[in-house]
């Protein structure tokens, strides 16, 4: 797999890894891919959810990659986002992860710009309906149309190997809460061979370029979208706190390709933040 925007860091801070201090100077290496290995991965475990303290290094107030801020989460209570996810293999196995962590691509976890280290998640592929728990102890994807990086087995289980990104739901998991239903359920799945899609769902998905109170601020948008012909647009109606929110979306979107070269269009016109959202 050749990842869009690797995202190995050397930083030069007191440890491997993001560390509470706030700048960073960053190489990035040129290449990942999966291992030549094949190990049957169909039996993997999820993520056990725990309580653990946070990590000592990777929890900084904020911290910077090429030019842009990030904050880190105070809480990942009731943390749920939609969006793309990629994951990340050979290049970076056995290397020290922002928590400190070595990773271990047959593990289950996760890399995540904002959450906490560690956090545990839910992870559903919005496309094929499958479900996982990981757990997230690094920084990452540092690409701007990504919510999570997922180890080489959590990529497995999810089926999103061969393509190498997917559309999917990720949801923080309190340890108190109930086991999620997934963690029984996997053990009787009939295994599928990855890259299979018959289970794939017809669902509808858009990429949401912004919401607003005001209807007129909704329509100048739009028309500006129009303007650049970036294809089907529509202003969709929702409540919110008693509020009526007008939402400006492009789409159907059918694949992650076709939602990045729309990202790219949208930062050429100066707008940014758009997120990939579900009928």
């Amino acid at each position: 797999m050749i990842k869009l925007i690797p995202r190995k860091l050397i930083l030069s801070l007191c440890c491997a890894g993001l560390t509470a201090c706030g700048g960073s100077s960053v190489v990035f290496e040129e290449q990942d891919s999966a291992p030549t290995e094949r190990r049957d991965l169909s039996n993997v475990s999820d993520a056990v959810p725990r309580d653990e303290p946070r990590s000592r290094y990777g929890n900084p107030d904020s911290y910077e990659v090429l030019g842009k801020r990030y904050h880190v989460m105070a809480s990942s209570e009731g943390y749920v986002e939609k969006g793309i996810s990629s994951w990340y293999g050979t290049k970076f196995h056995g290397r020290r992860t922002s928590s400190g962590e070595r990773y271990d691509m047959y593990a289950m976890t996760a890399a995540h710009k904002s959450l906490p280290l560690p956090t545990y998640v839910q992870v559903t592929n919005l496309k094929n309906g499958r479900k996982i728990v990981v757990k997230v102890n690094d920084r990452g994807p540092f690409h701007e149309n990504r919510i999570i990086d997922l180890s080489y087995s959590a990529a497995y289980r999810l089926g999103i190997l061969g393509k190498g990104t997917g559309f999917v739901e990720v949801r923080a998991i309190n340890p108190g809460q109930p086991e999620p239903l997934t963690r029984v359920a996997v053990r009787n799945e009939v295994p599928v061979r990855e890259g299979e899609s018959g289970t794939d769902k017809a669902i509808n998905m858009y990429l949401q370029v912004g919401a607003f109170i005001s209807r007129d601020n909704a329509e100048r948008l739009y028309s500006k979208l129009l303007d650049a012909a970036l294809g089907d647009t529509l202003i969709s109606q929702a409540k919110h706190n008693g509020n009526t929110v007008y939402r400006v979306r492009l789409g159907p979107i059918l694949d992650v390709d076709i939602a990045d070269q729309l990202v790219n269009k949208l930062a050429a016109l100066g707008i940014h933040n758009s997120r990939v959202v579900t009928d």
